[in-house]
């Protein structure tokens, strides 16, 4: 059965979730999709691969987050973020202007409960004909899970940071 779009979601807590998705936004570029992203915990502060590739290429992005909750010196105004953030992906999801929305590290602002999961899977099954989403994040809530297409759940093995090895440009960032 052919479909007009499809939601996938990368979950879990190894490594490659946005990456994968990245991959994805790739894809729909070279085939000539208009294509977004949606950040939801990095701020546009951070100097991340993905996004000086997606400016390459002329990739509409918003980093809206101001970065992890651990480091929050306001937590409402981090909240106050998470809330915008989906309020845009929401407008994008309902547009009709994309054929792909990477809604990155979205499923953190359920966890945290800055935004109802009721609300998520309306404004992801209510989006408009055509548009094809890609949702991130650790802890995925079951409801979204049930609504999706494709479900990948990334499971950590080993990661470098626990021997020490920090993050590394052009590996995570």
């Amino acid at each position: 059965m052919a479909r007009p779009s499809i939601v996938l979601i990368n979950t879990g807590d190894g490594k490659g979730k946005s990456s994968a998705a990245f991959g994805v936004m790739g894809r729909g570029w070279a085939r000539g999709w208009n294509v977004g992203v949606v950040q939801f915990v990095k701020s546009g502060k951070w100097k991340i691969g993905e996004r000086k590739l997606a400016d390459h290429l002329g990739i509409e992005w918003h980093a809206l987050g101001d970065g992890f909750t651990w480091e929050s010196t306001d937590m409402d105004e981090t909240i106050a973020k998470g809330r915008h953030a989906w309020a845009v992906a929401r407008e994008k999801l309902a547009s009709g202007d994309y054929q792909l929305l990477i809604l990155d590290e979205l499923t953190y602002t359920m966890t945290y409960g800055w935004v109802d999961v009721a609300e998520v899977v309306d404004g992801v099954t209510d989006r408009a004909p055509g548009t094809n989403v890609v949702i991130t994040g650790r802890a995925c809530p079951q409801e979204l899970i049930e609504i999706a297409d494709t479900v990948t759940e990334m499971h950590k093995v080993k990661h470098a940071y626990e021997q020490g090895i920090k993050a590394m440009k052009g590996i995570e960032y």
